[in-house]
């Protein structure tokens, strides 16, 4: 089974917690990192997928994908979780641990927002609580066209804002933002109040009352569908 493993590096708890997690399901398979490196063609390598699992640093969330559809097995299936969704929330936590400001303590609130200045600080922290996805992969996950990775980096820089509603929710529907709603009004108001003459700006009071419309008609629906109460 391979010489034993080194033990987890503690420093920062998140990332031993998913150190720990991926041992856990490699111990489960019986599987070393030499067959794991040989079944992908090395890409992950050994070292990598060694590294992944140290603690130490949080590795890229492709090595972890790989990592863990490595050590799938039949019994890995029967579990009442998924094992691929418990290590995107972990590795979400540990990149959050490893990255985030000091002032970082919970996801940000929209309703905050009162200014452009604001409303891209907030999507900036929201990436971060995210687990800070590369521009590339919030490109690959928005699909072709949505969300170019060279506009994302430069939102995530602060030196822009999306540049329509539409590609905020791509970006805040990445960054496991809830509440779109919220946001939604958050750039509106942000945009009235400093840019009150910007073309842009009406696009986003648009896209706001089109989703408070939206909203508005499902509360309705709900309530139709509701079924009726006999008090007598």
């Amino acid at each position: 089974m391979g010489r034993p493993e080194k033990p987890v590096d503690r420093s920062v708890p998140a990332c031993a917690e998913l150190a720990d997690f991926l041992r856990a399901l490699k111990a489960e398979a019986g599987l070393t990192y030499e067959r794991m490196a040989t079944a992908t063609g090395g890409a992950p390598s050994k070292a990598t997928l060694e590294r992944a699992a140290s603690g130490r640093s949080v590795p890229a969330w492709d090595t972890v994908a790989a990592y863990v559809s490595l050590t799938m097995t039949p019994t890995t299936w029967l579990v009442p979780w998924d094992p691929m969704r418990r290590a995107r929330s972990l590795w979400i936590c540990a990149r959050r641990a490893a990255r985030a400001p000091y002032y970082l303590h919970k996801a940000p609130d929209p309703q905050m927002v009162w200014g452009v200045a604001d409303f891209s600080r907030a999507l900036r922290d929201q990436h971060v609580w995210a687990g800070c996805p590369t521009p590339g992969e919030m490109q690959r996950m928005a699909g072709p066209g949505v969300l170019p990775s060279s506009t994302t980096r430069r939102i995530i820089q602060g030196h822009i804002l999306p540049v329509d509603p539409a590609q905020a929710i791509a970006f805040l529907t990445i960054c496991h933002a809830r509440d779109l709603l919220s946001w939604i009004e958050a750039g509106r108001r942000a945009l009235e109040k400093d840019r009150p003459h910007d073309v842009g700006t009406y696009a986003w009071v648009k896209a706001h009352k089109s989703m408070l419309a939206r909203q508005a008609e499902s509360d309705d629906t709900a309530l139709a569908d509701a079924p009726e109460i006999n008090v007598a």
